[in-house]
């Protein structure tokens, strides 16, 4: 295959809402410009870059793919990135490293929040993009309603440079609003196309909206607002050479029309991400000095030392640990021996490929600008910078959201303990925003993630690729108990055998601390009351017993115990007399200090349409939550609230059935406070009943 150098690729990621029609897009590029022989459908799981069991089997992408199109002497390497929320820092990480966005958005729905997302991102990188109309063919298609959409949301630089002919199942070419002319698809999916002059019904439309687009190029452009003063209009090459200039300073935002499904008006749009959208080589790259930490941007020059970015890891049962990277200087050949600066580790490449799906092609080296992959590297993980220490950089990480939804795991079969381990480590290692551990307190381990379909993937990838079935339950709330009075006890430890005794006597005061300040002990033995070597005795037998719990089970926290008399033995005395003592003492103090449980308050931020805002806060107000805050952006609210842990497990089955998808959210451990008093008793029960069936289980 064709190694090609910078100014000759176009790195485009897909991004949009979920069900808007990307993956089918990407097929039917990859068709039109003839990388594959026959138009695979998602309906029927033959697409090239939907190739993963489960998302052929739930028809969505869940994890970004490469593939690559050969368009007028120019590679498009083409990144089809998830829809979803809870997989959207893959979509983050593809926009990082791509050059532009080809935003899909849906001519029947217009713009969702995962869109907006997208467009957030984009923006927050500086990204050129285009905007793909797609679904034109379906009931209800129209271009001037999403177009409101879209500037309502996105700004009012978004501009069509084509118009539809016929919408809905009429949908049968468009208006090449550059060249004036129009472009005719056959209808029978083979995406063939013939050029002929302007619908004499559409000319008026057509002249309107070329005006429009003349105008908006011109302001960007000073030398060209003064040629379209002067003639009062723009040549088709000036038109062209502005909006090419124009998009990829992302000034305007041009909109294409097409249906992925229907194989229509996709040479038009290879066409104008070839001429619109930049390649590496009109973009410096930036960069973090090595060494001093400061921000730098460079060209992407194939002669300098490479310098490569780690932008994605994939778990393959077969070929291992599939690294995804993105050379933005130098190159990268096989064969060869590579500097992790990251890792400050030696890495050997062995064979270099470009993606095209799941099948790789391999290819002897890999320029400035261009994607590839390599298998079985041994140090290298997502975020790494490969480079040359003569290229003096690094490339700053990608944020990965924290996981906002736990779920406790078991495995089906019993000593499967060991091989969910072994598992879950490599799929942290494709996807960083989920977590795997075992809770200290609960025992139980648990898989947090970005949400309920984020967890069940994930899930579906242990059975699937290393043969590990679970059972998912909800995790236990990490309750704890503390005390609100400041009280003495007395623990006294008496046994007497055969031969030595036991005997330990032990006075403490035990006093309520802060929220969060944990535990503290304090000697306070005057006159040799207790010996000093047996005065730890007493703390662990404390310790113990406040992490065994006193009401329900749960670790005692956020209390001062102060030790100051007690009596020993001269014979009978000894550390585990002393730490029984302790105990008993632990014991009887709880009963007086008027012991109360704690629970994890979260901070919680919901992204949701204006529409759904009020009823959202009264459902938080009915999961005990405190509103703190309302944040309106656009057509969307954040509301930000402190809420019960224990009230945030379903919550999202309730944000996706209220909102029909478009709400999305995100929460955060804040701190401990007391369960209300009414509360109290049904969780002690249920975890007393939780307890006794375990202590059953076990004999």
């Amino acid at each position: 295959m064709k190694v090609y150098d910078a100014a000759s690729i176009r790195n485009v990621a897909v991004v949009g809402h979920g069900g808007c029609g990307k993956t089918q897009l990407v097929s039917a590029v990859l068709f039109s410009a003839g990388m594959v022989n026959r138009l695979g459908r998602v309906d029927d799981g033959t697409t090239v870059t939907d190739y993963d069991e489960e998302e052929i089997a739930r028809k969505h992408t869940l994890s970004a793919s490469l593939a690559f199109a050969e368009w007028n002497k120019t590679k498009i390497n083409v990144i089809d990135t998830p829809g979803f929320g809870n997989f959207f820092s893959d979509a983050r990480a593809a926009l990082r490293v791509a050059d532009a966005a080809l935003v899909v958005v849906d001519a029947v729905a217009g713009v969702e929040v995962q869109t907006e997302k997208a467009w957030s991102t984009a923006d927050e990188l500086g990204l050129p993009r285009l905007i793909v109309l797609n679904r034109l063919d379906r009931d209800r298609a129209s271009l001037d309603r999403t177009l409101d959409s879209l500037r309502q949301t996105c700004g009012r630089t978004i501009v069509p440079i084509q118009l539809p002919i016929g919408e809905g199942p009429d949908f049968a070419g468009v208006i090449d609003l550059v060249a004036m002319k129009a472009l005719m698809f056959a209808n029978d999916g083979s995406g063939k196309m013939t050029e002929g002059a302007v619908p004499a019904s559409l000319e008026d439309a057509a002249k309107v909206a070329r005006d429009a687009l003349i105008e908006l190029v011109a302001e960007a452009d000073e030398p060209l607002m003064e040629k379209f003063f002067e003639a009062g209009t723009l040549s088709s090459d000036e038109l062209a050479r502005g909006l090419e200039t124009a998009t990829r300073e992302a000034k305007i935002f041009p909109l294409v029309c097409a249906s992925g499904a229907a194989n229509l008006g996709i040479p038009p749009l290879l066409d104008a991400v070839v001429s619109y959208l930049p390649s590496p080589a009109d973009r410096p790259f930036q960069g973090v000095l090595t060494g001093t930490g400061a921000a730098m941007a460079r060209p992407a020059d194939e002669k300098a030392p490479y310098a490569a970015f780690v932008w994605k890891t994939v778990a393959d049962q077969f070929a291992g640990r599939i690294t995804m990277f993105r050379v933005y200087q130098g190159a990268l050949r096989a064969d060869s021996t590579v500097h992790n600066a990251t890792q400050a580790a030696q890495e050997r490449l062995g064979h270099l490929a470009v993606m095209q799906g799941k099948a790789q092609t391999n290819v002897p080296e890999i320029k400035a600008g261009d994607i590839g992959i390599v298998a079985k590297l041994k140090d290298t993980r997502t975020n790494d910078t490969l480079a040359d220490k003569a290229a003096g950089l690094t490339f700053a990480p990608l944020a990965f959201p924290e996981p906002v939804l736990s779920y406790a795991i078991e495995p089906k079969s019993r000593g499967d303990e060991d091989k969910i381990s072994s598992a879950m480590h490599r799929l942290e290692e494709e996807d960083p925003t989920i977590r795997y551990a075992r809770d200290p307190q609960t025992h139980e381990l648990l898989l947090a993630g970005q949400g309920q379909l984020h967890i069940e993937v994930t899930v579906a990838k242990l059975k699937r690729r290393f043969g590990v079935e679970v059972n998912l339950k909800p995790p236990r709330i990490p309750y704890r108990e503390t005390i609100t009075a400041r009280v003495d006890a007395h623990g006294r430890h008496k046994k007497q055998t055969g031969g030595h005794g036991q005997f330990g006597d032990c006075k403490i005061r035990m006093a309520p601390l802060p929220r969060g300040a944990g535990f503290e002990f304090a000697d306070e033995i005057f006159g040799g009351s207790i010996p000093r070597q047996f005065v730890p005795a007493v703390e662990k037998g404390i310790q113990e017993s406040r992490l065994r719990g006193y009401l329900a089970g749960y670790p005692v926290v956020d209390f001062r115990v102060e030790l100051y008399d007690g009596q020993y033995h001269d014979v009978d005395s000894n550390e585990l007399s002393f730490k029984t003592a302790g105990s008993l003492a632990f014991k009887e103090a709880m009963g007086k200090a008027r012991a109360t449980l704690l629970e994890p308050i979260m901070n919680v931020e919901v992204y949701a349409p204006n529409d759904y805002a009020g009823d959202l806060m009264g459902d938080l107000n009915g999961r005990r939550g405190r509103i703190s805050g309302m944040d309106p952006r656009g057509a969307m609210t954040v509301i930000k609230a402190q809420v019960p842990m224990a009230e945030m497990l379903t919550y999202e089955q309730h944000l996706t059935s209220v909102t029909g998808g478009r709400g999305s959210y995100q929460m955060e451990y804040s701190h401990y406070d007391e369960v209300p008093a009414h509360l109290q008793p049904k969780i002690v029960s249920a975890a007393k009943a939780e307890r006794g069936h375990a202590v059953e289980e076990e004999v």
